[in-house]
């Protein structure tokens, strides 16, 4: 049938109707039927009509519908109708994708939408009445220029090439929010049935496999999504084919699921990657630890991440900001030592050891992204020689003993604490979060201070230096690797901060690099 397309601040020109142009204004009060639309039944066209869109629906996610399949030209949106047309560059771009989603479904904010050629060969908009529907299309096309492929085809066209691997091998760049699993799935889903997903980092980066049930859906995922941000400025997807054609998955969890298989056991400790798979990645691949209880991150629905994915603005997650740490060695934690560690991946706020329970902790950091950050980098990691474990609390917030009360030092406020790394907005910190790794970034050295002292000071924390490098063109900076990541850990906890004289203190965070 004809699309019942009410139109609001636009032109369109249709060959076959007796009003190849008119203006409806955009008051929302005289939106017109166009008469003479059933001429043209169901005929393709590169303007599709959408129908049944949530209303609070962005420009961005009906934008982000189009992305797989080529460039999206134009758009208007009719949001008091639940409406919108799209147009794509060409009418083999805009049946691709007619075909595809009558085949599945497209969902936007958990609700069906509806996508129909529309009965006009063309969207001309007014641009003044249309401005941030065009501002958003503006900079979506900027990010796809980026990343289009140097033939200027469109996946419509590359799609009957001979098909490349179902497999994708996808790096995460700038990752200063943790990017589960979950979360991939939940993006990549948008293109197609995702068969398997297998995490793990290499070289303290977080990379993962992930496999299509058809390498026509990986082409389209690569496409659309490489070079992308999951979240606002951060975790860049980069993406290319791996040369595996198929994952052998052995366990379903948070680091591999194999979703052809729900009946595979969830492993009792780290996943075993295929042999094909490890001599793929080299020998120092070595899996994330991220813990069993980490939800999903809060992102609203795959849709609106999948969009945001698509349109690089990002959508972070909300959450908990209270952790509770366990399995602590109970004679040498200290509020400060916890306050110092957990910094690294945000300012924390509060910290209380537990009475009557002295090996756990609760931690309280400025936000709900920090806690999971924190989270997804800290459990399963030793400190003072125990395996500490990390999971979502379900306070609030952490309760300062009452006035006068003595609680024996367990308990301390944090929140005006002049170390906090994070409190500058766009501080360089936020850029240079990384796992625990052996290796230390130290910074704010003064010029009196030689390799000599520093490897005096590191080996006095009880481990060993293995190797120290200033920076060439910056001796205030150095890069000191430690035997163990255990060590390191230990080293940040005890010289985070400390005084070398001359009124510099010391700062030492982890390092991606190695010596």
């Amino acid at each position: 049938r004809g699309s019942d397309e009410l139109l609001s601040g636009s032109v369109l020109n249709s060959p076959n109707s007796n009003m190849s142009s008119m203006v409806v204004t955009a008051n929302g009060n005289d939106n017109k039927k166009f008469k003479g639309d059933d001429k043209m039944d169901g005929a393709p066209s590169r303007v599709l009509h959408i129908r049944k869109l949530p209303g609070e629906v962005t420009e961005t996610e009906v934008i982000a519908l189009g992305l797989p399949f080529g460039k999206v030209t134009n758009i208007l949106m009719l949001k008091g109708k639940n409406q919108a047309f799209l147009e794509l560059a060409t009418e083999e771009a805009a049946i691709t994708m007619v075909n595809y989603y009558s085949a599945v479904t497209p969902h936007l904010r958990n609700q069906p939408i509806y996508i129909q050629y529309s009965n006009h060969k063309e969207l001309k908009t007014d641009n003044t009445l249309n401005q941030r529907a065009q501002a958003v299309l503006q900079a979506v096309t900027a990010v796809q220029a980026t990343n289009a492929p140097i033939s200027g085809t469109t996946v419509s066209e590359s799609a009957v090439t001979p098909a490349q691997s179902p497999v994708l091998r996808i790096i995460i760049d700038n990752m200063y929010y943790p990017v589960t699993l979950d979360v991939l799935h939940q993006i990549f889903s948008k293109f197609g049935a995702v068969l398997k997903i297998i995490t793990f980092t290499k070289n303290n980066q977080f990379q993962a496999l992930l496999q299509f049930g058809d390498p026509v859906n990986a082409q389209q995922a690569k496409q659309a999504l490489d070079g992308q941000n999951i979240y606002n400025a951060c975790c860049t997807l980069r993406i290319d084919f791996s040369k595996l054609v198929n994952l052998n998955v052995k366990y379903n969890n948070d680091k591999s699921r194999d979703y052809t298989r729900p009946d595979l056991p969830s492993g009792d400790g780290q996943p075993t990657l295929d042999p094909a798979i490890a001599a793929a990645f080299a020998k120092e691949t070595s899996l994330l630890a991220v813990p069993g209880a980490l939800s999903p991150l809060a992102i609203p629905n795959a849709a609106a991440a999948a969009a945001a994915a698509a349109a690089g603005t990002g959508v972070a997650a909300g959450g908990n900001t209270v952790l509770l740490v366990s399995n602590l060695n109970e004679e040498m934690v200290t509020p400060q030592s916890l306050f110092t560690l957990f910094g690294v991946y945000g300012d924390v706020q509060r910290v209380k050891i537990l009475y009557n329970k002295k090996d756990s902790a609760l931690i309280q950091m400025a936000d709900g992204n920090q806690s999971q950050l924190a989270m997804s980098h800290l459990n399963g990691q030793k400190m003072y020689g125990k395996i500490i474990r990390v999971t979502l609390s379900k306070h609030h917030t952490v309760q300062l003993p009452r006035e006068g009360l003595d609680d024996q030092g367990l308990t301390k406020d944090f929140g005006n604490s002049p170390l906090h790394r994070f409190k500058k907005p766009g501080s360089k910190n936020f850029q240079n979060i990384f796992p625990p790794s052996a290796t230390l970034h130290l910074s704010n050295i003064p010029p009196s201070v030689a390799e000599e002292d520093l490897r005096t000071l590191f080996a006095n924390t009880g481990g060993t230096v293995k190797a120290f490098k200033f920076f060439q063109r910056d001796h205030k900076m150095a890069l000191l690797q430690m035997s163990t990541v255990e060590e390191a850990i230990q080293a940040l906890i005890d010289l985070h901060n400390y005084n070398l004289g001359e009124s510099h203190h010391l700062r030492v965070s982890f390092s991606k690099s190695t010596i």
